[in-house]
């Protein structure tokens, strides 16, 4: 049966039988009235009232203990919730808006809902819930209006603008017109307190949401600047290996050209040769710079993205190598080099030399995230060789927040080999703009 209904009969019923025993007396006491006898039912009347004006909170009490149910009023709901609005913080009022909405209707469970930029979120719960249970959360109105719970749900709209809800769990038994009627005044009553709440909490998430914005940006500065750092080290060792012998070189025939021309100024011949090979090995430095500049700032990558520049070098290359996919328009420089570079070398490492079959190197952008995937079906260098000649790239892409991971090729015997490249497409996180949740009208 219901706790209203139960605890309606136990009142009547304490009632009735207080009036009983104030009969009891009363005709106990007719024969020693004598002529005031008449007076009598007006003496009933007046001790019944002023009997029940004393006891009936103790009948309450009595009542709320034995049914565990409390009559609330549309009126003393709001009463009570005012009063904890005018006792302290906003949000200590929820728990006791749960429990008013849990006693007036009977109901076995009253939550209030707060919602919280897209999502609702559980703010207060009456009965509450254990210590330390995760805060429920729902997507939207319609998924908290779907669930099995949730029998009835009076949402709180500032605008056009979902600000709160307001449900209850009767399991077992009917929403009475009486039940809705207090739920929606109890709800338009503390609309503004749930506006404000609600208003709190949204503001409580976006610092927190500003807070983690601004980790997330200093994360991806620390990155940027480890990449730098990386390209530093690779440009510094690169140039040293290029220029060292090359410089040495040609500084050893342009010394010999001019001690040539001081033991004989009259035979040039000799100085003229070292001149010549000092030409040769001074055309051959200058291509080689050329070929590090364009390695570290492509024209192409910088014009029409990775995938052009890696076409670029695979049309140099004595293997086949074909790229499928697309990313699916422009990205930011870093994340394009950052992609370009490693699957750069790893092609040049994997058709770099005559062979079976061809390479595949396939883009793809979803969710946020950059894959690209190369995949070399008769590989002649093992995934830790592999794995070893893009160690810099490895750390750069790192450097990015990317991750690069290597199946196959074992023991250097021809077989599959297959590179997987994840990098997400910004290094500036994300900065959402939306303040609440609008309803369709």
């Amino acid at each position: 049966m219901d706790r209203t209904v139960v605890a309606r009969l136990l009142r009547a019923l304490l009632v009735a039988c207080g009036v009983a025993v104030v009969l009891v007396v009363v005709v106990d006491g007719i024969a020693a009235a004598g002529p005031l006898e008449v007076l009598l039912p007006f003496v009933v009347v007046a001790l019944a009232a002023a009997g029940l004006g004393v006891v009936r909170p103790r009948i309450d009490r009595l009542v709320e203990r034995l049914t565990h149910h409390r009559e609330v009023t549309p009126y003393s709901s709001l009463a009570a919730v005012a009063t904890r609005i005018r006792a302290g913080v906003l949000e200590q009022a929820l728990p006791g808006l749960a429990q008013v909405l849990a006693d007036g209707t009977g109901a076995t469970r009253a939550v209030v809902w707060l919602a919280v930029g897209d999502r609702l979120v559980a703010a207060a719960e009456h009965p509450p819930p254990p210590t330390g249970a995760p805060q429920a959360t729902v997507e939207n109105l319609a998924v908290l209006l779907a669930r099995p719970d949730t029998d009835h749900v009076v949402p709180v709209v500032d605008g056009t603008v979902l600000r709160a809800a307001l449900a209850v769990t009767k399991p077992g038994a009917a929403v009475t017109p009486r039940d809705r009627e207090l739920v929606r005044d109890v709800a338009n009553g503390a609309a503004l307190l749930l506006r404000g709440v609600a208003l709190n909490a949204e503001l409580a998430e976006r610092v927190r949401r500003a807070d983690d914005l601004a980790e997330e940006l200093r994360a991806s500065r620390q990155r940027l600047a480890r990449a730098r750092e990386v390209e530093r080290r690779r440009l510094v060792i690169e140039l040293g290996h290029v220029t060292g012998d090359r410089l040495a070189a040609l500084r050893a025939h342009v010394g010999a050209a001019g001690a040539g021309l001081d033991r004989r100024p009259e035979d040039a011949r000799g100085a003229q040769q070292a001149l010549v090979r000092a030409r040769v090995g001074l055309d051959e430095l200058l291509e080689r710079f050329r070929l590090i500049a364009r390695g570290v700032h492509p024209a192409v990558l910088r014009d029409q993205g990775p995938a052009a520049a890696l076409d670029e070098v695979a049309a140099d290359l004595p293997r086949p190598v074909r790229l499928v996919g697309d990313l699916d328009g422009r990205l930011d420089w870093e994340i394009e080099s950052g992609v370009y570079y490693v699957v750069a070398a790893a092609v040049n490492v994997l058709a770099g030399r005559p062979g079976a079959g061809e390479v595949v190197v396939g883009f793809d952008r979803t969710d946020g995230t950059v894959t690209v995937r190369v995949d070399d079906p008769v590989a002649v260098v093992s995934a830790d060789e592999l794995r070893q000649a893009l160690a810099d790239e490895a750390e750069r892409l790192a450097a990015l927040g990317g991750e690069m991971a290597l199946t196959g090729g074992a023991d250097g015997d021809p077989g599959p080999l297959e590179l997987h490249v994840r990098l997400l497409d910004r290094l500036e996180p994300v900065v959402e703009s939306r303040l609440g949740t609008e309803v369709a009208p």
